[in-house]
């Protein structure tokens, strides 16, 4: 993006507002980000008219919601196709737009470029929301879909992971750095038997330009799958991937992650030290050695002596024609291990112990910030509130009913009678916008 249109809105005149949500609906780990405070919202008459057009698509139903957006089913009237549109009020984008402008711009790079990448079909805005369409993923997550399955073996695993490799050396070769890979952001695309297992959120993202040598130093993620050199701020970029899909590899593996701990403080120290084992041993004996091997190449300290996306599909563990795996013992023809029964059971325990340490943590966060009328909890029930309502009404605008103030189609491709053009005048500051982001 060009210095000179640093300031650029995605809207037509500066006064008005938005934010942007780096969080999938269904993410169980909230990812860290350093937002910008809400700003107050400014009421101020247009400076010029809003050129509008009808909007291509209905409103569907509700998927999820997130911090600052929510996520709803779009159906374009002329396909009758549907995606999941993440909708973002105006109101609480103000601070935040090269968040948004980001994520865009690392979406146009690398979507429909491999198959297992979610992408980005369209995007546009209204009045009142932003709106960004994507693929529409049915098939559920990564481990609710091993849960629900009759077995669960080694090779399955292996499998998995050489296709979510594949991806991200495709994104690493785009000079992208994710940031944020786990469970929560990798989903079927179809709840059938094949259905291709997607990588979703790139609202951590960044361009990375290899020329540049650029190293990236806020701290950003999930904790428990954020590489060491994250939380010790020494600069960071593609290694960061690869440390977290080692964990997620662990997680495939056991039902649980490496670095489990009773409190933040603690997992982080365990990160920042490499202390992980391959415990308990009736888990992992039925987990064969070049896969362990494959998880200790990948959870490296040093991200200089990590392994690459490239590096990860040479290893023996997925290069191999013959999948690697323990024999089931109680199998007369050495049939390989199930790993299913242990892995459900320690993801399930997890899940009940997260359970109930959230509920216990809420109580004491509410019992905290309402005691003696605290300021701190009069401002953050009033932040609270304020995003409550903004997302509120986002969900309640009907997009079929609403006018489009800057289109900016990337698939519905119709010429200027179509109605889905925007106007190309040089005072608009959305086509502005829409320069600076994407245009690299």
């Amino acid at each position: 993006m060009g210095s000179g249109h640093s300031k650029s809105r995605l809207l037509h005149h500066s006064d008005q507002q938005k934010a942007t949500e780096d969080a999938s609906p269904a993410a169980a780990a909230p990812s860290i980000s350093t937002p910008a405070p809400l700003a107050p919202v400014k009421h101020t008459t247009n400076i010029m008219p809003n050129a509008t057009v009808p909007c291509q698509y209905r409103t569907g139903k509700t998927l999820g919601s997130g911090t600052y957006a929510i996520v709803k089913e779009a159906i374009h009237i002329k396909t009758g196709k549907y995606y999941a549109c993440k909708v973002i009020n105006k109101k609480l984008m103000e601070g935040r737009e090269h968040m948004v402008r980001n994520e865009i711009a690392v979406l146009k790079r690398i979507s429909s470029g491999n198959r297992n990448i979610v992408t980005l079909h369209d995007y546009f805005e209204t009045s009142h929301n932003l709106y960004l369409c994507f693929d529409l993923c049915t098939g559920g997550e990564l481990f609710d879909r091993i849960c629900a399955k009759g077995n669960y073996y080694e090779a399955d695993a292996a499998a998995l992971v050489r296709t979510i490799i594949t991806a991200v050396q495709y994104i690493h070769a785009a000079g992208i750095v994710h940031r944020d890979l786990k469970p929560e952001n990798l989903l079927f695309l179809t709840s059938a038997e094949d259905a291709e297992i997607m990588i979703a959120d790139f609202g951590l993202s960044r361009i990375m330009e290899e020329e540049k040598l650029s190293m990236l130093t806020e701290i950003c993620g999930t904790p428990g799958y954020m590489a060491p050199e994250i939380f010790l701020k020494t600069g960071h970029s593609k290694p960061v991937d690869i440390w977290a899909m080692g964990v997620v590899t662990y997680f495939l593996l056991a039902g649980y992650t490496p670095f489990d701990r009773d409190t933040p403080k603690a997992e982080m120290e365990a990160i920042i030290a490499g202390d992980y084992k391959f415990e308990p041993e009736e888990y992992w004996a039925n987990v064969s050695e070049p896969a362990r091997d494959f998880v200790k190449s990948c959870l490296t300290i040093d991200p200089a002596q990590r392994l690459t996306a490239s590096g990860c599909l040479e290893h023996r563990w997925l290069a191999a024609s013959t999948p690697h795996f323990v024999p089931d013992p109680s199998s007369a023809s050495g049939a390989p291990t199930d790993l299913l029964p242990h892995v459900k059971k320690a993801f399930n325990a997890k899940q009940a112990w997260k359970k109930a340490a959230n509920s216990i943590k809420a109580l004491h966060r509410m019992t905290a910030l309402a005691g003696a009328g605290h300021p701190l909890g009069r401002e953050a029930a009033e932040l609270s509130e304020n995003v409550r309502q903004y997302k509120a009404e986002s969900e309640q605008e009907v997009m079929e009913d609403a006018s489009i103030m800057h289109h900016h189609n990337l698939h519905h491709h119709t010429d200027s009678t179509g109605g889905q053009s925007s106007p190309s005048t040089p005072k608009d500051v959305a086509e502005k916008f829409a320069k600076t982001s994407l245009e690299e």
